[in-house]
């Protein structure tokens, strides 16, 4: 697709999303797609850039202010599908997200669809929480300040975790998640093709994650009010030109009815993973999503 008159992403948008589109691989291919998914440009400096482990699972550390107390700690869930990224490829948000809220950032090198399928990566995002709690002290940070954060399939876990851990999170930040493993919404359709994200690809990566499409820890829209209750002070940003827009809208929607102080950002003229890209609208999400977790 190409820009043009009644084209609903931004000029600069389309050009982006129509040069990505082209060199990415279709759906089926996960040497491809993993081979694809390469780090882009470097993000600021954080003072303190560290590997090390949380339980049996990978994670990088970026914290801004060695030394200080008190602050937010954000447990972060990279996106890609399920089947490919990591901290690498989502070093630069981490990096932009540490240095403007001032919180510890700790990015989780969860397993990856479809060697390790539903719920290996939900455990593995559930054991860095735990992990991430039982630190904060050490890593100068307040275990009642600890918020789940992820984009995309990061963002899927990062809804997962907070059902799944009811009580130790102060709040939850969700980028442009896929919510229901049904598809039924009808910007799945809309937004099907021509805008980089395509429903086929998203198809494919619920399908290499597995799991029960009706159960709430692998589609958190299919949890009940009761469930949703329990949830933290919840952020739910998204693209509109996007197959997970009206998933990400319903769940705001659901979140509301129980009684969860839940915010949604719906940026116009751009789409899925805007966020890590050279458009003003990117950095706006991320400017905001970081006042959000200062303010947890």
């Amino acid at each position: 697709m190409s820009a043009g008159a009644g084209d609903p992403l931004s000029p600069a948008a389309r050009q982006l999303c129509d040069a990505m589109a082209a060199g990415f691989p279709g759906p089926g291919d996960t040497a491809a797609l993993r081979a694809a998914a390469v780090p882009g440009p470097r993000g600021p400096e954080v003072a303190a850039v560290y590997d090390t482990g949380a339980a049996d699972v990978p994670v990088r550390v970026y914290d801004p202010a060695p030394g200080a107390a008190g602050r937010p700690l954000v447990v972060f869930l990279h996106g890609g599908g399920w089947v490919m990224c990591g901290p690498d490829t989502h070093d630069a948000l981490c990096r932009r997200l540490a240095a403007a809220s001032g919180a510890v950032v700790v990015s989780a090198d969860y397993r990856l669809a479809p060697e390790h399928p539903w719920p290996a990566a939900p455990d593995d995002a559930l054991a860095v929480l735990l992990w991430a709690r039982s630190e904060a002290g050490a890593l100068g940070c307040d275990p009642d300040r600890v918020v789940v954060a992820g984009d995309s399939s990061g963002g899927n876990l990062a809804a997962v975790t907070a059902l799944r851990a009811p009580g130790l999170l102060a709040g939850q930040l969700l980028f442009y998640p896929p919510l229901d493993a049904s598809m039924a919404a009808e910007s799945v359709e809309a937004y099907a093709t021509g805008y980089f994200h395509t429903a086929a690809h998203m198809a494919w990566y619920w399908d290499c994650y597995g799991g029960d499409p009706a159960h709430p820890h692998v589609s958190p829209l299919r949890a009940s009010l009761a469930e949703l209750a329990g949830m933290p002070r919840t952020l739910i940003v998204l693209a509109d030109c996007d197959v997970l827009r009206d998933e990400g809208l319903a769940y705001a929607r659901r979140l509301g009815a129980a009684g969860v102080d839940c915010a949604v950002q719906l940026h116009p003229g751009v789409f899925h993973g805007f966020l890590g890209l050279p458009l003003p609208a990117g950095a706006t999400a991320l400017a905001a999503a970081a006042d959000w977790v200062a303010a947890t």
